[in-house]
């Protein structure tokens, strides 16, 4: 199902319950209408899906219902159909099947329970306490009505991940892709600025020449580097965060990062490696960190961190040079009334 997906036979009968309650007899129409809304927009259907089979004709079965004349009045002719991939993001160019599964408040793709109005109009659970249990589309009472026809029918539908257009070709069934794209290993990457809370996606390209461009990161080649932090009454300062520096050592980047923030209640300076890719990369890699003054020196060694976790992520994790204000002080030199610390290190890359 590489280059497009077809769209099974299905029948009117398989929308069909047991004794239906009475809001579901009372809206028959509703989902007839939503069955021609399917085969019309040709939605693709996973192989071996159980929730449609044959289009064959509809009956009235169903008690108090009639909806034989549907078939003849619309006129419908089941056929089949083939939906062609590469929408924006992976959804589908058809809008219709874009919007069958849309919830029409936050535009996002709904998952059960899907909730609908005595008229059948849809929303998504969330969107459902957002607008104080009243349908934006007609004003009624929501209630608990679950739309259980759109919800067998996503059973059966597979999807491109929404990441398809940065390189995600696979398919995965509708309610299985939402935790797939949580982990994909092409969703865009977070900017890695610290400081500042920057909405910024990308891929590694992109985030560089963002951080250059736009936060005016110092970018240094190189697999050592030696910086100077120097800050003036440090005892007025609890939290701090120093300019990120990225380096270009192997050709991937690393971000180092530098600040001051409370340990418990002890005020600390932390130094830290991240990598610019993913965690699998990132392992490939080691780095040492060191810091001294006066005869003394700390060392730290350890494995740079994904930028996939924030950076307030690998602080609270304090997987890092941890120095203590008073040994930074005294690192620092003269009267400990200006921090002046030098941080050397170097990355290098395990065999």
């Amino acid at each position: 199902m590489a280059s497009g997906l077809c769209i099974q036979k299905a029948t009117a009968d398989s929308l069909k319950t047991p004794n239906p309650p009475k809001f579901l007899r009372s809206n028959l129409d509703n989902l007839h209408l939503l069955l021609e809304n399917i085969i019309k927009f040709g939605i693709a259907m996973a192989p071996g899906g159980s929730a449609f089979k044959e289009v064959l004709e509809f009956h009235s079965t169903v008690a108090d219902c009639d909806v034989a004349n549907s078939k003849s009045e619309n006129n419908i002719t089941p056929t089949k159909g083939t939906v062609v991939l590469g929408g924006k993001h992976g959804v589908y160019s058809n809008n219709g099947v874009h919007e069958l599964l849309e919830c029409p408040v936050c535009t996002n793709l709904m998952y059960p329970p899907i909730h609908q109005c005595p008229n059948g109009h849809t929303l998504c659970s969330n969107c459902k306490l957002r607008v104080h249990n009243c349908c934006p589309t007609c004003r009624y009472d929501l209630g608990n009505i679950r739309c259980l026809a759109l919800e067998k029918v996503a059973e059966s539908l597979e999807l491109p991940c929404k990441f398809q257009s940065l390189g995600c070709l696979d398919i995965f069934p509708y309610y299985s892709k939402l935790k797939h794209e949580q982990h994909c290993r092409f969703r865009p990457y977070s900017c890695p600025y610290a400081g500042s809370e920057c909405s910024v996606t990308g891929d590694i390209p992109a985030l560089v020449s963002h951080l250059k461009d736009d936060h005016k990161v110092d970018m240094h080649d190189g697999c050592t580097f030696n910086h100077r932090y120097v800050k003036s009454n440090p005892h007025e300062v609890e939290n701090a965060t120093w300019m990120l520096t990225v380096f270009n050592c192997f050709g991937r980047q690393f971000c180092l990062h530098f600040e001051a923030f409370q340990l418990g209640m002890a005020p600390v300076y932390m130094a830290f490696l991240r990598f610019m890719g993913d965690d699998n990369e990132a392992k490939k890699f080691s780095y040492s960190l060191e810091v001294g003054g006066n005869g003394r020196k700390l060392v730290w060694q350890g494995i740079p961190r994904s930028i996939r976790d924030s950076h307030r992520k690998v602080r609270d994790s304090q997987d890092g040079l941890i120095i203590q204000r008073n040994l930074a002080l005294y690192f620092s030199g003269g009267d400990r009334q200006e921090l002046k610390l030098r941080v050397t290190g170097r990355v290098w890359k395990e065999e």
